[in-house]
């Protein structure tokens, strides 16, 4: 039950495979364990990408690929799940984050107003930045973990009453 669940949002392995982005791994794309779906792989995957998802840079579909390689967790799924910080959650995602890593730190709230420059930019880093990214960490923490557990369990629990369903017919 979990597998097909998972399966049917999986992308095809052979897109994966082809994308550019994803090409500049090479030979490591080769190892099968990038592209199994067990129970290991998917609570795996799931960690990674939850992670990757609350770490504020550009291109973290790379990084969730470039993390599921070494610990040979299912590449489609971690890299599809970073999709979870998306142009409409990303706001809120990252506000939770600064407020998070605000109480942590026990800062007060800056003022806030985005404007698109460098001057900004470099303010904004010395200001909120320190609470912006312990929430971020703080967060992704917290939702790989619990992500990673989540799937652990939903994925037994499948096998039990999959083993149950068998035995009674």
């Amino acid at each position: 039950m979990a597998r097909r669940f998972i399966q049917r949002f999986m992308p095809d392995h052979q897109k994966v495979r082809e994308s550019k982005a994803i090409r500049i791994f090479g030979s490591l794309l080769h190892d099968a364990n990038l592209w199994h779906l067990n129970r290991r792989s998917a609570s795996g995957a799931f960690a990674v990408g939850l992670f990757c998802a609350f770490i504020p840079v550009p291109f973290q579909m790379l990084l969730a690929a470039a993390s599921a390689i070494p610990f040979r967790v299912n590449l489609p799924l971690s890299v599809g799940l970073v999709w979870v910080s998306n142009p409409i959650t990303m706001p809120p995602m990252f506000y939770l984050c600064y407020l998070v890593g605000n109480a942590i730190l026990a800062e007060p709230p800056q003022p806030f107003a985005f404007e698109l420059s460098w001057e900004w930019l470099g303010h904004s880093i010395s200001t909120i930045g320190p609470s912006f990214i312990l929430g971020c960490l703080i967060l992704g923490t917290l939702s790989s973990l619990i992500g990673y557990v989540a799937i652990r369990l939903l994925w037994r629990r499948s096998v039990v009453k999959a083993w149950r369903n068998r035995q009674s017919s």
